[in-house]
């Protein structure tokens, strides 16, 4: 590109968008890339206080800002979102589908690193809708190397470095335990709570039984869920350390395999995920999960109901991040209320 005079300019290309802002009322593009400048275009881009401006020169070394952008986004980009058309050098990119989004903290990390340019992008682990912003990719000059272009798509590698993975619909049962539920001297509020955190997803309650504490009852109620095509369970109560308490019992007893009783995270730390036949989650929840707004049962659910496996090692790394504050207007998951760890 070269600046000329703007008195000048008439009949050149323009290299870039021309932004013009009107506080209060307007601020966008008044002229675009690739627009020949004309007479009647010269005494606004003076009022806008272009008096020189840069026109296009092409470089077979350079990339355009444009051009940066979209290979910037190409390295984002992957199943369930879409791009947007470049404006004032920025390419943004959206969600298609409701989901849950992650990305790849350390090859985004190295991409931003190498500087003149930059990949915005919303915090990984939090659930989307469709038509949701996910990022926005620009470089920061005007032109940028395209050696430095292509550095940057060797760190990328072959993968994208967002995803989103569509929240799936399954069909839910829950087993309340407990003899004072049972004995209908106490009424249930946990099937409640449980259908509340449901209807934010794809969902249909197939069963609710209300148990007692035998073990043996709740591992068979488990197992005959799972026969009518469960896929998930939630065991309610029987989770503290009590003699009483048994559903950790019950639930290893269906033969579900335990992948961990206990998580770093307030509330819940008495929060027990199994699976059984490979790949139906049986959950033992907490009492939080009746009262508190939120627990440990929204951040595992979330991954859950997009078919993502969690593991011993992904609870433990909940600790960072894993109070919540029970903040008087919750804004989850605008929050730091389990981010670092999915």
């Amino acid at each position: 590109m070269k600046k000329i005079s703007t008195k000048d300019a008439v009949g050149h290309v323009l290299c870039h968008d021309m932004t013009r802002i009107v506080p209060g009322e307007f601020k966008g593009p008044a002229f675009r890339k690739g627009h020949i400048v004309r007479e009647e275009d010269i005494p606004v881009l003076l009022s806008m206080g272009k008096e020189n401006i840069y026109v296009w020169e092409k470089d077979e070394n350079m990339y355009h800002e444009d051009e940066a952008a979209e290979i910037l986004s190409r390295m984002c980009l992957g199943p369930n979102m879409t791009a947007g058309q470049p404006k004032e050098g920025k390419i943004e990119i959206f969600s298609q589908v409701d989901g849950l989004f992650t990305l790849d903290d350390e090859r985004l990390m190295s991409i931003n690193s190498l500087g003149e340019m930059m990949i915005a992008a919303r915090s990984g682990g939090v659930p989307v809708a469709k038509g949701d912003k996910l990022a926005g990719t620009r470089v920061i000059p005007l032109v940028i190397e395209k050696e430095k272009m292509r550095r940057a798509e060797e760190l990328s590698g072959s993968k994208p470095l967002l995803k989103v993975s569509p929240f799936l619909h399954k069909k839910i049962a829950m087993i309340i335990t407990g003899s004072e539920v049972f004995s209908g001297r106490i009424e249930d509020k946990f099937g409640p709570a449980i259908e509340a955190k449901m209807k934010a997803y794809d969902t249909e309650i197939m069963g609710k039984t209300i148990i007692g504490d035998d073990p043996q009852k709740i591992a068979a109620q488990i197992r005959e869920y799972i026969d009518d095509g469960a896929d998930m369970i939630c065991c309610t109560g029987g989770m503290s350390v009590d003699p009483d308490d048994t559903t950790p019992t019950a639930i290893r007893a269906s033969g579900a395999e335990i992948v961990s009783y206990g998580a770093p995270v307030l509330p819940g730390a008495m929060f027990l995920l199994a699976y059984a036949e490979g790949d139906i989650p049986v959950m033992g929840l907490p009492g939080c999960v009746m009262y508190s707004r939120r627990t440990i049962f929204d951040l595992v659910l979330k991954k859950l109901m997009a078919g993502i496996r969690v593991e011993a090692e992904d609870l433990a790394a909940m600790g960072n991040g894993g109070l919540c504050l029970d903040c008087e207007i919750c804004t989850y998951p605008n929050c730091g209320f389990g981010k670092k760890g999915f």
